[in-house]
């Protein structure tokens, strides 16, 4: 571990924090992480690249660009030792930042949200995905692996509602990443720590707001889930994000999420209320950057009756029969992506369900 810096040598932290915050955002980065006797490192196209033009990181000026992001928070860190929460440098370049102690040193890992809320066509998403932003009520999941975009693309699912249908919005983050700005819809966003005390209790309040749509950023708990699913059976459309791999282990998550004697239960609300998952993964492409290879699943009779009948792994064949019906299987998304030379055939064969298939 390098020594700790002297007071009398302290460097400028606001100066060094900016610095690296521009820079992380120059080179289009995803990710910057800062962790004690390391370099900054970024994720770039999916890897990280150590910025070895700075200087390794000790832990008086963790403690300080750290601090200085925590502002008002570092009470709540210190009690904690780990905290999520949302930073804007005066150039007006965000992050969501979760800083956390390491053998009692302070770190932090930041993701980079880009001020502009990119479009489905921008985000390289297939289009028929826009038919989820046209329902009246339902349930909408957009699921990956952590790290994979869903939180973007949540956003541009939103966006385009906002844009082209008058409603009121209602969304739950944790945080808040992307900052709406109303246009034919009313948007309030509520910050979970903040503006609400929890994600069950914003969902709760929300019957009391007048909504049309809500949107939460993340469910994790049988509670949440529960408010989510009544939230669409009071007639709201509902976007919800989670961790899953794809459609098929969402569902089983969700059902999961609950005890044993109330599984069967959950089976069929969730087949009355879902209306569609969305489940991708960022592949680096061949030209540089990244890529989604896209999963949907749209709510038909055998779907709903899949989950009701206890069948999860039967959707990713009906996923797979359904194609005309505008459901896209993993495996043909990455295909896709191959036959367009886009990725790698090596690289779809890692993500894909059964890589012999690439080869087709």
């Amino acid at each position: 571990m390098p020594k700790r810096a002297k007071a009398h040598n302290m460097p400028d932290y606001q100066q060094y924090l900016y610095e690296l915050l521009t820079t992380t955002a120059q080179h289009g980065a995803s990710d910057l992480h800062l962790s004690p006797g390391h370099f900054p490192v970024a994720r770039i196209d999916g890897r990280l690249v150590a910025f070895t033009n700075k200087r390794i990181l000790d832990a008086d000026t963790l403690t300080g660009i750290i601090g200085i992001m925590l502002g008002q928070r570092q009470q709540e860190f210190q009690a904690r030792h780990d905290l999520t929460f949302a930073y804007e440098s005066n150039q007006r370049i965000r992050f969501r930042v979760h800083a956390y102690q390491t053998e009692g040193y302070w770190a932090a890992t930041l993701r980079y949200v880009p001020d502009h809320i990119r479009s489905v066509e921008e985000l390289n998403l297939p289009p028929v995905i826009k038919v989820f932003t046209k329902l009246a009520h339902g349930l909408v999941f957009v699921v990956s692996p952590s790290g994979q975009g869903r939180t973007t693309t949540l956003a541009a699912l939103v966006d385009l509602i906002n844009h082209e249908r008058a409603e009121k919005i209602i969304t739950v983050e944790q945080p808040i990443e992307y900052v709406l700005q109303s246009d034919k819809s009313v948007v309030d966003q509520r910050q979970v720590g903040i503006d609400t005390g929890s994600v069950v209790d914003a969902i709760t309040a929300a019957g009391d707001q007048d909504i049309n749509v809500l949107m939460v950023s993340a469910i994790a708990t049988s509670a949440e889930a529960n408010a989510l699913m009544y939230a669409a059976e009071t007639g709201h459309l509902v976007l919800a994000g989670m961790t899953a791999t794809g459609a098929s282990h969402a569902i089983e998550r969700i059902i999961d999420f609950f005890p044993l004697d109330l599984q069967q239960t959950a089976r069929n609300r969730l087949a009355a209320t879902i209306s569609g998952i969305v489940a991708q993964r960022l592949t680096p492409r061949i030209k540089g950057g990244l890529i989604p290879a896209i999963e949907v699943m749209i709510a038909t009779t055998a779907i709903r009756t899949h989950i009701r009948d206890n069948k999860p792994r039967q959707l990713d064949a009906t996923i797979e029969t359904s194609q005309d019906m505008g459901m896209i299987p993993l495996d043909r998304s990455l295909a896709d992506l191959v036959r367009r030379n886009e990725i790698s055939i090596e690289r779809a064969e890692f993500y894909s369900r059964d890589p012999s298939r690439m080869r087709g």
